[in-house]
């Protein structure tokens, strides 16, 4: 799974950063797709031209309609980025009559220059059989209306790529704003846990100094410096391995056996190959808190809490049950005891949505257990 990204995408100025389409592509590619899509344009209609011909039994005259047909194309290839750079600076939208009337104007001129330029071209391949202004008056006629319509094709193609260039840009900016937001809420809910845990340590740490029990309240300080140390290491990751999680959950139980003494037995069942899965970063450490202060907490004698790890249908499955009275009779752990299971829910959903599964339960044969699954993952398989 991919980690949120800390920084925003950066976010584009319309108004000064006008390029259109793909044509602030490197000059290479872009004199290659415009000449490209001009030479199709230009083999298109000679085949229409000799398909006409052949149809009517006339003689095909295959060379002079291609030179024909592909000298059209490529005055107009050479047009194209004039275009636009025209549409660029002169962009039609609501309001813009100024630029409408710029794009008639530029429309006009580009397809008299065309024509003017194309018979050119082809006297070098067919001389002319009338004076070149009587040859040009005549193209007007026949041929203006077609160019004035390639002009405006040329402007809409341009500014749909445009437009679509525009949505791309919002679409990935307010992806970066989703992923920046739900990076801010998860760090939020890790940073609940530390003062959550840390008040719990020290007030039991205050607890044995007034019993003047100096050597478990030093040996429960070494452990909290060690359990923040640890924590600090992690601090800016939302995702750890299984075995790291462990190992600052070992810290934590240390600290848990100090307080609790012979009262606390822990048993572990995680299977070896669990260990590299991904997991929420102090994911836990609640969970245990929990179980260890509502369940083991609750009981006169020794309390057992069984702690475990599996692999099932392409889910990692963490279980954390203990034995002591269970749950209330609405189901939940006291008030006191909402926070942990709370932000353990609300990271889950923010990480992995409808693919995990939260549930705290009465266990068989008393206590209570809490179990969650999440996609069994490991750190190559982010991407």
């Amino acid at each position: 799974m991919s980690h949120p990204s800390n920084n925003l995408l950066p976010r584009r100025d319309y108004k000064e950063d006008s390029r259109i389409g793909p044509f602030n592509l490197p000059r290479g590619i872009r004199w290659g797709l415009i000449v490209g899509s001009w030479t199709l344009f230009g083999l298109f209609f000679a085949s229409q031209v000799l398909i006409n011909r052949a149809c009517q039994g006339r003689p095909l005259n295959v060379g002079y309609t291609l030179s024909n047909c592909l000298s059209c194309a490529y005055i107009w290839a050479l047009l194209t980025p004039i275009v636009i750079n025209l549409c660029r600076g002169f962009r039609i939208k609501r309001g813009s009559f100024r630029n409408l009337l710029v794009h008639l104007a530029a429309g006009l001129t580009f397809s008299l220059i065309q024509l003017g330029v194309y018979l050119v071209a082809i006297s070098y391949i067919d001389p002319l059989s009338n004076p070149f202004a009587s040859v040009f008056q005549e193209s007007i006629v026949t041929g203006l209306r077609f160019n004035l319509l390639t002009y405006g094709a040329l402007v809409a193609l341009s500014h749909a790529a445009g437009y679509y260039r525009k949505y791309r840009e919002r679409e990935l900016t307010a992806s970066g704003l989703r992923a920046q937001l739900a990076d801010a809420k998860l760090s939020a809910l890790k940073m609940q846990l530390h003062p959550h845990f840390l008040f719990n340590t020290l007030n039991a740490i205050a607890v044995l100094v007034r019993k003047s029990s100096n050597q478990e309240a030093i040996d429960m300080l070494n452990g909290l410096s060690a359990l923040l140390r640890h924590s600090l290491d992690n601090l800016d990751r939302q995702e750890v391995p299984l075995k790291d999680e462990f190992e600052f959950l070992n810290v934590y139980l240390d600290i848990e056996h100090v307080r609790f003494n012979d009262r606390l037995k822990v048993q572990m069942e995680v299977e070896r190959d669990t260990l590299d899965a991904q997991v929420p970063s102090l994911i836990l450490q609640p969970l245990v808190e929990n179980a260890i202060r509502h369940g083991i907490g609750k009981r006169s004698a020794a309390g057992i809490l069984k702690i475990s790890a599996r692999r099932e249908n392409g889910k990692l499955r963490l279980e954390v049950r203990d034995d002591g009275p269970g749950l209330t009779e609405n189901g939940d752990r006291p008030v006191a005891g909402r926070i942990g299971i709370n932000n353990t829910r609300a990271r889950l959903q923010q990480l992995y949505g409808e693919a995990q599964t939260f549930e705290l339960c009465n266990a068989r044969g008393g206590g209570a257990v809490a179990t969650l699954a999440i996609p069994f993952r490991l750190e190559r398989d982010q991407g």
